[in-house]
């Protein structure tokens, strides 16, 4: 299928052919009929894109600031590094789409294939979509018109928090799309209305609507022209569309208005407010959230629940309903407001048209009919990008599974420069699969696994997804006769973990090898100290501080469910590398977990290892510290010798004969050399670096809840 993509780097929009994205539970899988270019909001993203990394830098300090405190905990390698990865991910162009459901995953029971439907689906052929972001269009609603749910939808959320009421007067600051819009929709709640934009043609637009608009001169104040268009008396409120880096509409809109009157920000300015502006009128400001209530939460996008509308009247989905309402009713019109047709086959003159021609409005894409590009052909989910070729009998033929940071980072660019067979990228967006396909050399790209497990060719699997799915999915690659290479965690929960385990007993006649990604022993300074520790015979004692900092508790890490939590998602690693330098059983493990809240603070614990030799570890995983602190910081203490590991930059030895300190310029913290270890066992025949045994031991480990006590 095709898809309308911008580079982050450079701006340059293309369409690509991706594979069709997998449907997943709680979605809609949906074929495109139309799709509206939103051209203030995507005009922005194409001029940052276009900008200079100089210009970018500007408009996000928030960023420059994290990337400098990154430069000083990792080294400018890797911050450099993390800066390229992220602006070479490819962003999906659009959020106005209507077209015409063909699957609803499991837990879908307010859509069924045929029904025509408006979503926040992108600019592409095949689109998948959470069920509360769709509705269904009504009968007699073109699709044309059913495109601009979305849009109005945001308009519609502004109106709301305006809370207008029957004849009051309203002044709209701007009239694009939203601003045209909003003023049909207050005109529809019985409120007079003042349209105000610089351009003639956007004012002439609302005009024939049956707006009354007013086009600015430069200079002139349009405080005078609310002032006679109120009688006099200040108008009741004003909502802001316009998009502009200066406050100045912000200032105009509260000379514009009564006393206690109400101002809404629907577009972009600038917020440096005065305060006197505010303070003699009692005036209310308020930004309004995109679609509305559900907008940005997990819980009502992700996950499907929706809000009981005895609390909560109008979520997104219920405003996407009530604008194709207007819509129907004639009360909104907004076929007028499409200025452009254009192919989806020509996105990129759209984007050009819209960054250099400021009366470029409502900009309508259009998709080929089904009778002309049948779905079947739309539906692959699969991309060829080059033949796979002769394979060397022996050698590791990889499939990719996953395509986030981290996979693009990490294992993508160690896969590139392995001798290795690069066969094939499996995400479930085919936007993702592509380009890590594209830029890593694999022959192929794909949102379906059966193209990963069903391939007899390949024979190697790295798995790089959430944490929930790890376990399914090297039982998958197991039960297919594949090496399995899989990322932290091994499991979330003990039975995550027994299905591994009898899937490994099982399958061991099959010869595939199975790794977990625990890379920190293969760091490069590890490797140094652990060949020292070997020499000594005395019971050691480990201390491990991380410094993990805070996540928001709604991040996908903290689910249970989804992620296992902090503790068995990313603590593992360090579980693992005391029980590596101990190099003994663990028989024993308690957990405490940070006291005085309530209920106490589930990533900021401390954890007490005993070892079958005596040697002792603790582990304080924390997220209450300071980000400028370093995260990781071990100290070994083993025989009248110590030795201290600082953020996997600094080997410092201490009374330590032959064993010198050691520094790098970056961090090294041993994921490239994991996974090239992992591949030369696999290519050879060898078994695994990491025995299977230890990773159960460590995941277990995990499991180990507050205050209690674990021996095997």
């Amino acid at each position: 299928m095709n898809q309308v993509l911008q580079s982050l780097a450079n701006g340059n929009v293309e369409v690509a052919e991706v594979p069709c994205p997998s449907l997943k539970g709680g979605h809609v899988l949906i074929r495109t009929s139309a799709t509206i270019i939103s051209a203030g909001t995507e005009r922005m993203l194409v001029e940052f894109g276009k900008a200079s990394l100089l210009a970018k830098a500007r408009k996000h300090p928030d960023r420059v600031k994290q990337m400098l405190q990154k430069v000083k905990t990792d080294g400018w390698a890797a911050t450099i590094k993390a800066v390229r990865t992220r602006l070479d991910e490819p962003m999906q162009l659009g959020y106005c789409n209507v077209g015409v459901v063909l699957a609803v995953g499991d837990g879908v029971t307010e859509f069924q294939p045929g029904d025509r439907v408006v979503s926040n689906g992108s600019h592409a052929e095949i689109v998948c979509v959470p069920k509360n972001l769709c509705a269904k269009v009504p009968e007699g609603v073109p699709d044309e018109a059913a495109a601009f749910a979305v849009l109005g939808a945001i308009a519609l959320q502004g109106v709301r928090l305006a809370e207008p009421t029957l004849g009051e007067r309203f002044v709209v600051t701007g009239l694009g799309l939203l601003g045209q819009i909003a003023c049909q929709a207050l005109k529809a709640n019985g409120c007079g209305v003042l349209g105000l934009d610089l351009s003639p043609e956007r004012c002439a637009l609302a005009r024939s609507l049956g707006v009354e608009a007013l086009q600015l001169q430069p200079g002139e104040d349009p405080a005078v022209a609310a002032e006679h268009f109120s009688r006099g008396r200040g108008v009741d409120g004003v909502i802001v569309t316009a998009s502009t880096a200066s406050s100045e509409p912000i200032s105009q809109a509260a000379h514009m208005c009564r006393k206690k009157g109400r101002i809404v920000l629907v577009g972009v300015t600038g917020l440096e407010l005065n305060r006197n502006d505010f303070y003699h009128k009692e005036l209310s400001f308020q930004v309004s959230c995109s679609y509305g209530p559900g907008r940005y939460d997990s819980s009502y996008e992700e996950c499907g629940n929706d809000y009981p509308i005895s609390h909560v009247r109008w979520t997104a989905q219920r405003n996407f309903e009530a604008f194709l309402d207007l819509s129907a009713s004639g009360s909104v019109q907004v076929t007028p407001l499409i200025s452009h047709r254009i192919p989806l086959s020509d996105a990129p003159r759209a984007y050009d048209l819209i960054t250099s021609d400021k009366s470029a409005l409502g900009v309508l894409l259009e998709y080929a009919k089904p009778d002309v590009r049948p779905d079947d052909s739309l539906l692959g989910r699969w991309v060829e990008l080059a033949p796979t070729g002769p394979i060397p009998s022996g050698k590791p033929v990889v499939a990719m599974i996953g395509a986030g940071l981290y996979a693009r980072s990490v294992h993508l660019p160690t896969l590139k420069e392995a001798d290795v067979v690069r066969r094939v990228v499996a995400a479930s967006s085919g936007v993702s699969s592509r380009k890590a396909a594209t830029t890593y050399g694999f022959s192929e790209a794909t949102t379906d696994l059966e193209r990963v497990f069903g391939d007899p060719q390949v024979n190697t699997v790295v798995i790089a997804t959430r944490h929930a799915s790890h376990a399914p999915l090297l039982i998958r690659g197991l039960r297919a006769g594949k090496h399995v290479y899989v990322e932290k965690p091994l499991a979330i929960d003990e039975d995550q973990l027994e299905a591994v385990i009898a899937a490994y007993e099982e399958t061991r006649e099959l010869g595939g090898q199975l790794m977990v990604g625990f890379n920190r022993r293969f760091s490069p300074h590890v490797v140094r100290l652990k060949a020292a520790l070997d020499r000594l015979r005395e019971p050691k004692a480990l201390s491990m501080t991380v410094n993990a900092g805070a996540i928001p508790p709604d991040h996908w890490t903290q689910d249970p469910a989804v992620g296992g939590g902090r503790i068995i998602g990313e603590a593992c690693h360090f579980v693992d590398l005391l029980r590596h330098l101990a190099g003994a059983p663990i028989v024993s493990v308690t957990r405490q977990d940070l006291g005085g809240t309530s209920p106490p603070t589930p990533d900021s614990v401390h954890m007490h290892l005993r070892f079958e030799d005596g040697s002792v570890a603790t582990l304080q995983y924390l997220s209450n510290g300071h980000r400028s602190y370093p995260k990781e910081r071990l100290e070994v203490f083993c025989g009248g010798r110590v030795a201290v590991l600082d953020n996997f930059r600094t080997l410092e030895p201490y009374g330590w004969a032959g064993f010198s300190r050691y520094k790098t310029k970056s961090q090294d913290k041993g994921q490239q050399a994991s996974l090239v270890a992992f591949l030369e066992a696999a290519g050879s025949g060898r078994l695994s670096p990491i025995p299977f045994s230890e990773a159960v031991e460590v995941t277990r480990a995990t499991f180990v809840r507050q205050s209690s006590n674990l021996e095997p």
